[in-house]
């Protein structure tokens, strides 16, 4: 663990994040039939996933490893990354997944789909914070320094598995704790189940996570090497995939009753995350002048603008079918 670096930019981004985490919570309080439960979902993906797989793969890239990747320190970190970091990752997954149950989409669907949202808000956020180099007290540090094989396929300096792997990071979590609810509603909402499953959740998630099915969605290891084009062929490959059973669900879905609608007011930490962080990043991509993957940020940021627009559709058929 290294010391505190100030980059005024990198402060003002973690202070945003905390702070619509902090609403976040707020939010999950005043909405969640049982918030206890989500908020230690909150704690298990941060501390017991989302940490634990990136201060793996931090500490392989400080030993020098190729492949792997660095943080710049921030002022809060969990050993060698950004608290900030899983707190916007949860953040993503858990607010694509809130909007799917209030639009009751089949449950097998929203794996695939959450992981989808997760991979485009990746492209809104990594080509920024690999260009966000700055001259400090302790040397040339980047917010998040990527360390690629030779000859591995990349988009900006970052290898194209790692936005793939959203996908399969937030499909593993979004799959294991639908499963957790349905054991936890079968059993009669038992406090020891609920209090369990993220638990159990998380250990899963990372379990997948390190197997080599991974590698196998990746670039279709170990049946092709990682510096093959099979990179790109499983990006396109999962991310149609994922698109076409976005597009089934809501085909199915049209006919089907509205749960709950979407209001601004109230699910404002939920939109923040769909387009506000989004526009931030843009906001940031300017002001730093990187404008070779302007843009990768700003098509991310749209696609998540049609996200946003197709919910806010459903919504109002909601509303007008209540009426």
């Amino acid at each position: 663990m290294g010391n505190i670096t100030i980059v005024p930019v990198w402060i003002i981004q973690d202070i945003l994040v905390l702070i619509i985490a902090t609403l976040m919570v707020f939010y999950i309080i005043k909405n969640e039939e049982r918030p206890k439960i989500v908020l230690l979902q909150f704690i298990c993906f941060v501390f017991f996933y989302a940490s634990v797989f990136e201060n793996v793969a931090v500490s392989m890239g400080l030993m020098g490893n190729e492949g792997f990747y660095a943080y710049g320190h921030s002022i809060l970190m969990i050993f060698n990354i950004p608290l900030t970091v899983p707190i916007i990752e949860f953040l993503i997954v858990y607010s694509t997944l809130r909007v799917l149950k209030t639009i009751n989409i089949p449950s097998w669907t929203k794996p695939f789909i959450t992981g989808l949202c997760a991979m485009i808000f990746d492209f809104s956020l990594d080509p920024v914070a690999v260009k966000q180099i700055f001259q400090t007290s302790e040397g040339i540090i980047g917010r998040w320094s990527y360390f690629p094989i030779p000859g591995e396929p990349v988009i900006y300096g970052e290898p194209v598995m790692n936005f793939t792997g959203w996908i399969y990071i937030a499909g593993y979590w979004t799959a294991f704790i639908l499963i957790g609810e349905w054991w936890h509603k079968k059993k009669g909402y038992s406090n020891l189940i609920g209090y369990l499953y993220p638990f159990l959740a998380s250990i899963l998630s990372v379990v997948c996570l390190v197997s080599p099915l991974s590698n196998f969605f990746n670039y279709m290891g170990p049946f092709f090497a990682r510096t093959s084009n099979m990179q790109w062929v499983m990006l396109i490959s999962l991310s149609v995939i994922s698109v076409g059973i976005l597009v089934l669900a809501f085909v199915k879905f049209w006919d089907r009753k509205v749960l709950r609608s979407m209001d601004y007011k109230n699910d404002f930490p939920i939109m923040f995350t769909f387009l506000g962080f989004p526009m931030v990043n843009t906001i940031f991509c300017i002001i730093g002048g990187y404008w070779k993957i302007l843009w990768l940020v700003v098509l991310a940021q749209v696609l998540l603008l049609l996200c946003w627009g197709g919910i806010r559709i459903l919504s109002k058929k909601g509303i007008s079918q209540k009426g």
